[in-house]
């Protein structure tokens, strides 16, 4: 059997935390347990430093040395010589964008083998740097021979990808369930309840402007029967707890900051709805529905041009509602607190989605079946 040496590139490698990072130790892992499947990754590393090859957890991953980040790209000219190098032993180039470095480097390494692009989201707030970048990432797209996206809304919404629509394949994102099932249980929400009676709301995310935490808190005061929990930091932390003080509404409202991951897995196990409440397409697919779903959680999305509303489904393992509408979000918390036995249904429901259509072992056996063709 002829070896497939795949080259996985990305802008950075756990530890480093971040929901592409996490796809792309998967990808590092599990595709090398293939036989006859060769996997070297190559990534940037975090802040200054020089070259560091080392192994972790059994992947074999290069980290360029780096000069730091800018608006959020790493600046390296050993990534484009490594790139070179690297890919002079590779079948398969799979690169995840947005990483215009990358991009770069594939052109300049005069590399003619298959190039596989995952797209994991357009880029929507940098808009300036966008026009100088155009060009660059329309070689990429025209030069890859297949774009994975994690759901057809990531075709649909995107400004870049429907005139490559022929290219494009859907590869969801995954997680090993019993990671998650095998979690102790514990009341980690139950026990802050204010009413013991309440039903409890969960939310999880960085508070930044585009996961509309704003919007839940508003909608909070026209919902009943329930109290909301929110898990998380980030740069509107204060400006949210200060709404809620303002708002009478603090006593219905439980900050808790980061959670650690077993903690994590304890509030999602503990909550009754959760509710991803984002307001723009930044938001390109939100793993965290697929975290609450598999414990069996009815979620509450936004109707984003992105791939939100094709991880949990309108009416069938929650509800879909618009962004940026707090009666509209009240009113699908009040059907959901209201019918204990419609959450049961449709938690039921989002638990046997993530065992058919979102488990990692599914997935990666689609990936590599993608990359062998």
């Amino acid at each position: 059997m002829k070896k497939l040496r795949v080259l996985e590139v990305n802008k950075a490698y756990f530890p480093h935390v971040g929901g592409i990072e996490s796809l792309v130790k998967q990808y590092s892992e599990e595709l090398g347990q293939f036989e006859g499947v060769e996997v070297k990754t190559l990534v940037c590393r975090d802040g200054r430093g020089g070259t560091i090859r080392e192994e972790v957890n059994g992947a074999d991953v290069t980290r360029a040395g780096s000069l730091g980040t800018y608006f959020s790209c790493p600046v390296s000219l050993s990534f484009i010589r490594l790139f070179r190098k690297m890919a002079k032993n590779a079948d398969v180039v799979h690169i995840n964008v947005p990483f215009p470095l990358a991009d770069a480097a594939l052109l300049l390494s005069g590399f003619g083998g298959k190039v596989v692009v995952s797209w994991h989201s357009d880029i929507v707030k940098q808009k300036k740097l966008l026009r100088l970048y155009k060009p660059l990432l329309l070689s990429l797209l025209r030069r890859a021979d297949v774009i994975l996206t994690a759901t057809q809304g990531h075709v649909e919404g995107s400004d870049w990808l429907p005139q490559f629509r022929e290219k494009c394949r859907i590869l969801p994102y995954g997680i090993i369930p019993e990671e998650y099932l095998s979690v102790e249980r514990r009341p980690v929400l139950t026990e802050k309840l204010t009413d013991k009676s309440a039903v409890k709301v969960f939310f999880t995310g960085r508070l930044v402007y585009y996961k509309g935490v704003d919007v839940l808190l508003k909608a909070l005061p026209y919902t009943e029967g329930c109290e909301l929990f929110i898990a998380g930091t980030g740069e509107l932390e204060q400006e949210l707890k200060d709404f809620a003080q303002k708002n009478g509404i603090a006593e219905r409202v439980h900050f808790l900051g980061f959670l650690p991951d077993e903690e994590l897995k304890q509030a999602y196990a503990d909550c009754d709805i959760f509710v991803l409440p984002s307001v723009v397409k930044s938001e390109a697919f939100g793993i965290v529905q697929i975290e609450a779903m598999v414990y069996g959680k009815p979620v509450i999305n936004t109707a984003l041009p992105s791939g939100v509303p094709y991880v949990s489904l309108h009416k069938q393992t929650g509800f879909t509602v618009r962004p940026s509408d707090p009666k509209m979000l009240a009113k699908a918390i009040n059907v959901l607190v209201s019918r204990p036995d419609y959450r049961e249904r449709l938690g039921k429901a989002g638990a046997e989605r993530v065992m058919e259509e979102f488990n990692e072992k599914n997935v990666i056996r689609r990936l590599y079946g993608i990359l062998s063709e």
